[in-house]
């Protein structure tokens, strides 16, 4: 019996069911990876797909996965085109019983998936699809898909009350080899999808290497190497350092780590060191990926539409030149500013600073979240399409458990979260001699400090686009006009 295991967001072997029941049945096992080109075109608003450090991470993580297979025998099958036609011609070529994949949750991947369903049926072939990108399995959730609960604090009680988290499956020692004269394919590169290879910047948080390996020694080193897990709850909001946070993040997007493998590390962490509110919090945050995976069954295209999963239709402008600024890192406020940069620079932004810039972009600038969503969606290294529309939808006010007109205060959060100005310097060098009271409001520098501290507004850093506290009543009033429409 031949099996084919279609690879896309699962790129490990530990905890993968689809390879697991696929060795359980003796099976000669053909593991597929497919660089499908409409991921590496453009957005709407003609950002590329998939970015520079997104397209490395990928084929850093494909590489691992082929190197491991290779180690137990086999081989990662590597071709490029579009799955729904390459797959169907393969088990045609190759006599294949049964094609496995996992499954995944929104429009453009479940049209693809629906096509290669109907196309192995026309040719008498079984496909088996399971899930496996959550911490819950969405067969035991507490409810059916389409009542999940609209606040996540509702979700959240109603799974905790009974537990049933799926114990991991188990790591294959080996896999039978590849059928013979079937030639695995290149690893494409960068350049091959009109990419530059990015350049590492040194001040990065983490230099981030994709792979199931690496993903597993980043849980060792955070867990039980520093112990972070231990003050997780305290430091996640910070901004600098590579430990504030656990940063699983691009291991989870691409499933190089599986989440049910975090949650038995956390058990067992909790068994051997400690359990407190910090590693509960862990779970905690995992339950809010679950819970935006889950939104996106229930409300389908919803996400994708500019009045969100609410319908609001609010009027949201699409000024390309403020646009260009705030992804520029060029506002005149220098949280946004340096929050911006970093990801340029390095695909990666902390929780606290998406929060902040999403916040700007819809509730000081009105300009059109999705425009917002796509450049994460082009940059972020840990881009994931659930996690990524369902948090742009909640802070733009159109999202689930989106309360009423909420936005974040940025010069509060700047003297919150960055009360020394070390974040804002580290990215902004242009304020590196403004004194840590003055670094997050430069605007209010009279020219004689301007010329103390070395800096020139609106020459060496941009005067403010926008101000704060009018924008905000402004686009406060368009929201409750679409709220009372």
């Amino acid at each position: 019996m031949r099996i084919l295991i279609w690879y896309r967001n699962d790129l490990r072997l530990h905890d993968h069911e689809p390879i697991n029941q696929a060795l359980q049945k003796q099976a000669q096992v053909i593991p597929l990876y497919c660089f499908d080109p409409r991921q590496f075109g453009q957005t709407a608003f003609g950002f590329p797909k998939t970015g520079a450090f997104r397209g490395q991470f990928l084929l850093e993580s494909l590489q691992v996965l082929r190197q491991s297979l290779q180690s137990l025998g086999s081989n990662l099958v590597i071709r490029q085109g579009h799955p729904e036609r390459l797959i169907p011609q393969l088990v045609k070529e190759l006599k294949i019983d049964a094609v496995y994949w996992h499954e995944e949750a929104t429009a453009e991947e479940i049209a693809v998936e629906t096509a290669l369903e109907n196309a192995l049926d026309k040719l008498g072939v079984e496909s088996e699809i399971f899930w496996g990108s959550t911490l819950i399995h969405i067969d035991d959730l507490p409810f059916e898909p389409e009542q999940l609960p609209d606040v996540f604090t509702s979700f959240r009680k109603a799974v905790e009350k009974n537990w049933a988290v799926y114990p991991t499956f188990a790591t294959p020692e080996a896999i039978p080899a590849l059928p013979k004269g079937l030639e695995p394919g290149n690893l494409p590169t960068l350049p091959d999808f009109g990419l530059e290879t990015p350049i590492a910047d040194a001040r990065a948080v983490l230099p981030f290497k994709g792979g199931e390996l690496a993903g597993l020694e980043r849980l060792q080193h955070y867990f039980w190497q520093t112990d972070g897990l231990s003050v997780y709850k305290q430091t996640r909001n910070g901004l600098l350092g590579a430990d504030y946070s656990t940063k699983f993040s691009p291991w989870l997007a691409l499933g190089c780590l599986s989440p049910r493998h975090i949650y038995e590390a956390v058990k067992q962490y909790e068994a051997e060191r400690t359990s407190n509110e910090s590693t509960y919090w862990l779970i905690f945050e995992l339950l809010w990926r679950d819970y935006f995976r889950f939104a996106c069954v229930k409300y389908g295209d919803r996400v994708f539409y500019p009045s969100g999963l609410r319908g609001l239709k609010i009027d949201w402008q699409q000024d390309q030149e403020r646009f260009q600024q705030w992804q520029q890192g060029q506002t005149g406020f220098p949280l946004v500013d340096a929050n911006m940069r970093e990801l340029k620079h390095t695909g990666f932004m902390s929780n606290r600073g998406r929060q902040n810039v999403a916040s700007f972009l819809t509730k000081n600038l009105g300009i059109d979240w999705r425009m917002g969503a796509e450049w994460f969606e082009s940059q972020l290294i840990d881009y994931d399409v659930c996690s990524n529309y369902g948090n742009w939808n909640y802070t733009a006010g159109v999202g689930n458990d989106a309360r009423g007109f909420r936005y974040f205060n940025i010069p509060k959060q700047a003297k919150d979260y960055d009360p020394e100005g070390a974040y804002v310097k580290h990215w902004l060098p242009e304020l590196a001699h403004v004194p840590a009271k003055q670094v997050h409001e430069p605007y209010k520098l009279r020219p004689a400090e301007q010329k103390r501290f070395n800096l020139r507004l609106g020459v060496d850093y941009p005067n403010p686009i926008v101000d704060l506290e009018k924008s905000v009543k402004a686009n406060e009033q368009i929201y409750n006009a679409a709220l009372s429409a």
